[in-house]
């Protein structure tokens, strides 16, 4: 990867305490043994065959679409991402990207997991689920060329609405471009840049989910510990302040 790429989630604009600045390079360290570990490759998209629980997850898709059908009729009080999460305020700022949170990396909504319960339960099956939500994109909206913080997961997106004509509503990762369909399920590694656009005059919604990558021996274990620290990181206490938040003003609205 060119590390002149957009990141995310680019600390660089803050000052680092010296505790953070050796933190963030265990991580790189420690980001050179999971390539080295990984039980499926290092690849910008990945084959679904790798992850065989996923064809369960698939089979569900139009329960889980219609529990995203009831959640879209008070679309008006779903936050934008960035409300929730403060780091994607460096690749969008407007509401066209809306976040309908599950959990991730310590948060969890527990009244969206009683409102969509067999989304839930799909969720449940997931091995080293770490992050679940529905992501819906505005019509016209794009995502600029970013890449995530970190290749100890990856990222799973379950098309649910996929707007027409599906060749202008895609995600570019690295040099591979993929297109969504409903009820399919694309897995990729976000640490690589990827970009999005939805040049369509319809709505795409995707189950988007963060899981464990499938690690040998040992670094399995340093994976663990390095997620399990997550959550104590100033940014992800700030998302899950949010979400409170975001909980309390609206829970009596949806």
């Amino acid at each position: 990867m060119n590390s002149t790429d957009p990141i995310l989630y680019d600390k660089s604009s803050a000052p680092r305490s010296f505790t953070a600045r050796q933190f963030d390079r265990f991580v790189e360290w420690a980001q050179r043994k999971i390539v080295a570990g990984s039980l499926v490759g290092d690849h910008p998209v990945f084959d679904n065959a790798a992850f065989p629980w996923i064809e369960a997850i698939e089979a569900d898709w139009r329960a889980i679409r219609a529990e995203l059908d009831e959640v879209l009729g008070a679309e008006t009080v779903i936050p934008a991402f960035h409300e929730i999460t403060p780091e994607v305020r460096t690749i969008t700022t407007d509401d066209q990207w809306k976040t309908f949170m599950f959990l991730g990396y310590g948060l969890r909504s527990d009244i969206n997991m009683r409102r969509c319960p067999r989304t839930a339960a799909a969720l449940k099956r997931i091995p080293g689920l770490r992050t679940g939500m529905f992501s819906i994109l505005s019509p016209g909206k794009r995502i600029p060329r970013h890449r995530g913080p970190y290749n100890g997961v990856l990222r799973l997106h379950l098309g649910l609405i996929v707007p027409e004509p599906r060749e202008r509503c895609w995600i570019r990762v690295d040099d591979t471009l993929c297109n969504w369909s409903e009820g399919k399920a694309l897995v990729i590694d976000d640490m690589y840049p990827h970009e999005v656009h939805n040049d369509t005059d319809g709505r795409r919604v995707v189950l988007f989910v963060d899981f464990d990558r499938p690690l040998r021996g040992w670094v399995k274990w340093l994976n663990r510990l390095i997620l399990f620290l997550a959550p104590l990181t100033p940014e992800l206490q700030e998302a899950k302040a949010n979400l409170d938040r975001w909980e309390r003003q609206h829970s009596g609205k949806q």
